[in-house]
């Protein structure tokens, strides 16, 4: 099923996952900018620039540089997450010390290897970002578990049903309509404007979970 929805677009595609990695090193390296990542809706889209409204309530001016481009999300389960697959997963700790999923992307095949590694993220406080190569994938009573492995270290992590699970696939500025909602992995300023060169936006009724 996957397969099927991969976009003729993955250079675009991979650019998106790629900044949405590696901003914050070259931010924090080059001291000139700071990684943000922002969640919410849109109120407007004109040509190059996006307002946003952010989970907080904030509405946010958002510059497109040259040459940026859309993605979208598209639907896909955990009966889809095989061995071997490349996969982003946002964490949380469990109560009984593992970590239990928040959301899955499952990355095109051409996007492997991208960002390897599990580091802080945003998206709930404490949360992680782990992106791994699936080792095995098991199901259990509470739903599955899936171990990935990155960088020589293995990880396991619990997946309760209802997790989401999604994709990468191809989108055009039609779809940046009003109310759609967006992820976005921008860079701010120290005056505060802020940039960004890639949007990932839900459509189909599939929002950006991560």
């Amino acid at each position: 099923m996957i397969r099927k929805l991969l976009p003729v677009t993955l250079a675009a595609i991979a650019s998106l996952s790629l900044q949405a990695s590696l901003l914050s090193s070259a931010s924090a390296e080059t001291g000139m900018a700071e990684s943000v990542r922002l969640r919410g809706a849109i109120v407007s889209f004109d040509h190059d620039a996006l307002k946003v409204r952010t989970r907080e309530g904030e509405v946010v001016d958002v510059a497109l540089a040259p040459g940026w481009g859309v993605s979208s999300v598209a639907r896909a389960s955990v009966a889809d997450i095989k061995p071997g697959d490349y996969v982003g997963i946002a964490s949380l700790p469990t109560k009984d010390g593992g970590d239990g999923a928040l959301e899955v992307l499952i990355f095109p095949a051409a996007l492997k290897g991208t960002a390897e590694g599990s580091y802080g993220w945003d998206l709930k406080p404490n949360s992680t970002m782990t992106n791994a190569t699936v080792a095995d994938a098991v199901k259990d009573v509470n739903g599955r578990s899936v171990t990935v492995s990155y960088h020589g270290k293995a990880k396991t992590i619990a997946i309760p049903d209802g997790t989401p699970v999604v994709t990468l696939a191809a989108a055009t500025e039609a779809d940046l309509k009003p109310d759609a909602v967006v992820f976005v992995q921008a860079q701010k300023s120290a005056a505060g404007a802020i940039a960004a060169q890639r949007i990932v936006v839900g459509s189909n009724g599939v929002v950006p979970p991560m």
